[in-house]
């Protein structure tokens, strides 16, 4: 298992809110990337659409299994979709500068169900609203098990550390827990 990154020259540099943009700048780098080599994949991000770090999460998984060695480097903040996006890489190739703090929470939603109408329509938009929550339950279950993949926590602790409060961890906590590879 890597303790060390093996440059601090980043090939691809994410920052900001994940969404659209983030994802567009994403394959505008890798598409620069450097083939031959190991890929450096550096990250800051306050979170975003959770969608959108799952794509991401997804273009790094499939990359890897076409033989591409990433490696991630979280600097400053990796809040929210940030983290999904690192739970992309294998744990001993995961780096946080010493200052960069995770935020771990469970998948968050906004809606307003207006009901209005015969009995059978309302319920079918309740429903819509429970498959929307339990679609969203077992995403979140299935991203906690790859960030925990390799550490000392399970799927199951990290979700009851964010049962009734959202989970800030330093980057020499993540390391104690077993998240990341090193700190640097």
């Amino acid at each position: 298992m890597p303790t060390k990154i093996p440059s601090l020259s980043p090939d691809i540099r994410l920052f900001g809110d994940v969404n659209e943009n983030m994802l567009s700048e994403f394959f505008r780098q890798q598409a620069e990337a450097n083939k031959d080599g190991p890929i450096v994949f550096e990250l800051s991000t306050s979170g975003g659409d959770a969608e959108v770090g799952r794509r991401i999460a997804e273009e790094l998984r499939l990359w890897q299994m076409g033989g591409a060695r990433i490696y991630f480097l979280g600097k400053t903040y990796v809040y929210s979709a940030g983290v999904t996006i690192m739970s992309a890489i294998p744990k001993g190739q995961r780096f946080l500068t010493e200052d960069c703090e995770l935020l771990i929470h469970e998948r968050k939603m906004t809606a307003t169900v207006s009901l209005d109408g015969a009995l059978r329509s309302c319920r079918a938009k309740v429903n819509d609203v429970l498959a929307q929550i339990e679609s969203g339950q077992r995403l979140q279950s299935e991203g906690f098990a790859r960030l925990a993949e390799g550490s000392a926590l399970t799927a199951e602790e990290i979700e009851r550390r964010v049962l009734d409060k959202d989970w800030y961890l330093t980057a020499k906590e993540a390391l104690e827990h077993g998240l990341v590879a090193s700190v640097i």
